[in-house]
């Protein structure tokens, strides 16, 4: 797949690091499933509070995101990839034994340090591995482990609660995450060994904040949408409340594969600006299409605004960083994932609760509408990066 002329990206470090990411990504997938799931019933908690043990965790990971950046500059990305995997695996089997609201909250704390060391640590890694032309192709493919296990996540889920109930779906994504923290040990070491660069050692990499602030509007309207798919599914009438992610990931895993060199080939703040408005719209279907065809309908739209917004994103994060400030800006810009992921669901569950599930996702909606005005007044202000 390398054409004449173009450096490989399929190199041994890239694949490892991609199956990694999956394997940690489903065992994600499966919490997403399971989390609002187990709150509203065996803890018997309503919307809101599924809202807050789902996004509980970007208040760590928030804080943490920056540090571990800063880290992996420093130490190498290695020691975060192990380390996060082993600590998401803990978190999730003792949520097999966690018997109220609180202790579900304080593990999804401690997986949030877990998100924030594993996440930041991987992107900069991919940025260390993937040739800097072939970027936007490298995150598209990169990028599927995330919603590969988004897709495959959920059903598993499903299968494991149906066949052995919660304990052995906690203890199933458990397992996800321990073979995530193998994996990430055939990667090696990618950091580069040169010295750093002199000056004061920042955290935040400021070039990065205005793209991270379109990028967090679209991860606070999917988040919103991830948190309540499962409830919203039975309630149009889906026997299979899973098959609402399933489609949604497996959507995005299409498209990611099949227009992978997209990104590289358009603007990447007009292209992330476009798919806001697609995930605008999709949740807007789905909002106001009561019906399993609606539903689908809805998740169609958005997952293909979705498919393009990470690799834009990034790709423009990146272009900003030099190869010493890659863990910076990796943690500068995932950051916009707790807040997205994180104040997203516990906002519109605090809409959903009262006024239901149709009105939270067209708040969603909204939110990333206002992304896409955002993004291009970026792109007016000055020029996309290369």
């Amino acid at each position: 797949m390398t054409g004449p002329g173009r450096a490989p990206l399929f190199t041994r470090a890239f694949i490892a690091l991609s199956v990694a990411e999956l394997a940690y990504f489903t065992a994600v997938g499966t919490a997403i499933f399971a989390v609002p799931l187990f709150v509203t019933g065996p803890l018997g908690y309503d919307e809101a509070a599924a809202g807050i043990a789902f996004g509980a965790f970007a208040v760590s990971a928030l804080v943490l995101r920056p540090f571990a950046g800063r880290l992996s500059d420093r130490f190498g990305r290695r020691p975060l990839l192990v380390g996060g995997a082993l600590l998401a695996a803990s978190c999730l089997a003792l949520t097999a034994v966690a018997s109220d609201l609180v202790a579900v909250i304080a593990l999804r704390l401690v997986a949030g340090v877990a998100e924030a060391a594993f996440f930041v640590a991987g992107f900069a890694a991919l940025a260390d591995i993937a040739p800097a032309e072939r970027m936007g192709e490298a995150l598209s493919y990169n990028s599927l482990g995330l919603y590969l296990g988004i897709a495959f996540g959920p059903p598993l889920g499903e299968v494991l609660l149906e066949n052995g109930g919660y304990v052995a779906t906690w203890l199933g994504a458990a397992a996800l995450a321990l073979l995530a923290a193998g994996l990430a040990t055939v990667v090696g070491e990618t950091r580069s060994t040169g010295p750093e660069p002199d000056g004061p050692r920042r955290l935040i990499h400021r070039p990065a904040i205005p793209i991270s602030i379109g990028f967090l509007a679209s991860l606070a309207a999917v988040g919103g949408f991830m948190a309540f798919a499962s409830l919203h599914a039975t309630r149009v009438g889906i026997s299979n409340p899973s098959l609402a992610l399933f489609a949604y990931g497996a959507i995005v895993v299409v498209c990611r594969i099949a227009f992978a060199r997209v990104p590289d080939r358009l603007p990447s703040l007009p292209l992330a600006a476009a798919s806001l408005v697609a995930i605008g719209a999709g949740l807007l279907v789905a909002a106001g299409w009561s019906s399993p065809w609606g539903y689908f309908t809805g998740i169609a739209v958005m997952a293909v605004g979705i498919t393009f917004s990470t690799p834009a994103f990034f790709s423009a994060v990146f272009a900003t960083a030099s190869p010493s400030e890659r863990g910076i800006a990796s943690g500068t810009a995932s950051a916009a994932l707790d807040l997205g992921l994180g104040v997203g669901p516990i906002l519109l569950g605090f809409v959903a609760a009262p006024y239901g599930i149709p009105w939270a996702f067209a708040l969603a909606a909204a939110i990333a509408l206002v992304g896409a005005l955002w993004t291009v007044g970026l792109v007016r202000r000055a020029p996309a990066p290369a």
